[in-house]
């Protein structure tokens, strides 16, 4: 089982009611850091991933959240976010509780063992409206109680609408995680298009970005902000700069710090994870 673990050494297991937990718990990873709310200042990083071709099991996870000595902790706060492709985005003056499932099945075959949930995103102001598995979010809900799971796209548009405001032109974010993406594109402080894509290979990812840009006409000069599964020099970015000029890393901002310790891993990477600490 692949792992990464990075921790400062002020962090005390023993004042976790000084800290704020966040958790990505999906069927590829479990991941989550620690912020110490004191200083502010991010002091953990823990990432557990499924083997290679493998995914883990509702069981699997569990067994890692109760083994683990910091996820059996309290905490001052917890949140939590679940990664999945199938979302649909309601504008909150039309959303309708009793209509949840409905407003899902406008766009996604329903499957067997998932459940159908919702999240509120203030900016902009929509509902999220997303499926998890069933197994995974019983076994996560089981081991945190009381903590609605967030879809992974509320931290992100968080995140979007915050950079967006200091960008002139097209904002433009590629979130790759391992089996799909997410592209979101802001024009003139406007969401003009959020969807998620899976992928087999680079090339089903450039021509699905490469189509949309062709179908917004947006230009080759705009920049592409990118996270989650991709890094300088990987095969991804030099793919993308045969065709896109301007290609860069999004680093996770708000009101806190990290310590010295992450300077050894690359922090879009985790942005989602790092940025829960900035939603409400």
């Amino acid at each position: 089982m692949p792992f990464l673990e990075l921790f400062d050494e002020t962090l005390d297991i023993n004042s976790t009611e000084n800290y704020e937990l966040s958790v990505q718990a999906g069927s590829d990873e479990l991941a989550f850091s620690i912020l110490d709310t004191i200083r502010n200042k991010y002091v953990l990083l823990r990432s557990f991933e499924a083997e290679e071709n493998n995914q883990f099991t509702a069981s699997a996870i569990t067994e890692i959240i109760s083994k683990d000595d910091f996820l059996t902790k309290r905490y001052r706060k917890t949140n939590i976010i679940m990664p999945s492709r199938k979302f649909t985005l309601v504008p909150a003056q039309l959303f309708d509780p009793g209509k949840r499932d409905e407003y899902y099945l406008y766009n996604h075959v329903p499957e067997e063992g998932t459940v159908i949930l919702s999240n509120r995103s203030s900016d902009p102001d929509v509902f999220i409206i997303f499926s998890a598995v069933m197994t995974l979010y019983e076994s996560v809900t089981e081991k945190f109680p009381g903590i609605m799971p967030w879809h992974h796209s509320k931290p992100l548009l968080n995140y979007v609408s915050r950079s967006r405001k200091s960008t002139e032109g097209d904002h433009i974010q590629l979130h790759i995680e391992k089996d799909f993406f997410n592209l979101i594109i802001y024009r003139q402080n406007i969401l003009k298009f959020c969807n998620s894509f899976t992928y087999r290979n680079i090339n089903d990812i450039l021509y699905y970005v490469l189509n949309t840009f062709r179908n917004l006409e947006i230009k080759q000069e705009e920049t592409i902000w990118l996270s989650g599964h991709t890094e300088k020099y990987d095969d991804l970015t030099s793919a993308f700069a045969m065709y896109i000029r301007h290609l860069k890393f999004s680093e996770p901002t708000g009101n806190f710090t990290f310590s010295y310790v992450f300077n050894e891993t690359v922090l879009h990477r985790y942005l989602n994870l790092f940025t829960l600490v900035n939603c409400e």
